[in-house]
């Protein structure tokens, strides 16, 4: 044999050895931006979150949850980051953003229920998994893990009634208008008064969910000539407490959810004439976001939407329930329902210490 066709088939035979090779080793590392149907042979994830309300204590656990989640399960390489303060516009170019780094699967916490639908459309055409947590969206192309906030709002609607004896004057505190929580929530509040047609809102406000603006809100409506017998929040509930000590007047019936120090002034000023409820609303959403994600990347079957119903505590039914889940040194916005079973597998170190996969 001519030494030039000895050397074609070494040249041959080491070209096919290192595709061999290079394809022995393509399963390690990030995945690439690709859908379901892996996830074994050592590949790891990349997982997106978009949060567009920053320094709300409720919204920063959301996120540590999905950081605990993606480190728990051992699944996920990173997580990706897209956090600031916008509306719909601000967050389809997070969106945006998020499907060009190449993540595998987004969490996302929706500013509007219909706006970011083509976004949506967007990772999925790229195989990109989306969750939507805490609040609905209408694209089907994604999945859905929200508390039940219809139930939230009715089920303290109706607490505060009964508290009342079904008459009185009540004022409805709300979050940020247009976003989906907020409007389902004044669904359920309003449904639930329908019952009691002699408890009558006096006052309506949108707090934003920021604790400085409601209390600063609840003040001025104390100090006005509005007559009010309870109050209703959509969450920011133990600022509205501090209103009524700054003032010095005597409480009135005060719904709220489960933020560490509402629940602290539910046990610790019950003897000084607090009478409150929390309703339960897992800042953990996202860990149960995450971990529904990491289910259909690797090509299980998932329900399309998955829901939390609340339950509701307070000193007289629920005592057990506020002293097991109050934590004296977490802030006192935290959320307080650590752990939402079956969906996620972290431990409450790992939550509070809010690091990632390679933090």
């Amino acid at each position: 044999m001519e030494r030039t066709g000895i050397r074609r088939i070494v040249a041959l035979a080491v070209t096919a050895l290192l595709a061999a090779t290079l394809a022995a080793c393509g399963g390690d590392g990030d995945t690439a931006a690709g859908g379901g149907g892996g996830g074994g042979g050592g590949q790891k994830w990349v997982v997106g979150v978009s949060n567009t309300l920053v320094g709300n204590g409720w919204r920063e656990e959301m996120i540590c949850s999905v950081k605990a989640e993606a480190l728990a399960s051992g699944k996920v390489s990173r997580v990706v980051v897209a956090n600031r303060n916008g509306g719909p516009t601000e967050q389809i170019a997070d969106l945006r953003s998020l499907i060009s780094q190449g993540v595998n699967a987004i969490v996302v916490n929706p500013s509007d229920r219909e706006k970011l639908n083509p976004v949506i459309k967007q990772a999925k055409d790229k195989g990109i998994v989306v969750v939507a947590v805490d609040q609905a969206v209408s694209a089907p192309e994604a999945y859905v893990a929200t508390n039940d906030q219809v139930a939230y709002g009715r089920l303290g609607g109706e607490w505060l009634a009964k508290a009342l004896g079904g008459k009185g004057n009540v004022v409805e505190m709300r979050g940020i208008a247009g976003v989906p929580a907020d409007d389902d929530r004044h669904q359920g509040f309003t449904e639930a008064l329908k019952q009691y047609p002699d408890v009558k809102v006096v006052k309506e406000v949108f707090t934003g969910w920021d604790f400085s603006k409601g209390g600063q809100q609840a003040l001025d409506i104390l100090n006005s000539s509005t007559k009010v017998d309870g109050i209703w929040t959509s969450g920011i509930d133990y600022t509205v407490v501090k209103a009524f000590q700054s003032l010095n007047k005597p409480y009135v019936p005060i719904v709220g959810a489960d933020n560490n120090e509402f629940l602290n002034q539910l046990l610790t000023l019950n003897s000084k004439g607090l009478k409150g409820a929390a309703v339960t609303n897992p800042a953990t959403i996202g860990g149960v976001g995450t971990s529904i994600a990491l289910d259909v990347l690797e090509g299980k079957q998932v329900p399309r939407e998955a829901q939390l119903t609340p339950q509701v505590w307070d000193y007289e039914t629920g005592k057990d329930q506020l002293e097991q889940n109050y934590f004296a040194d977490r802030e006192p916005t935290y959320s307080s329902q650590v752990r939402v079973e079956p969906y996620t597998n972290y431990t409450p170190e790992q939550l509070f210490a809010c690091k990632g996969p390679g933090e």
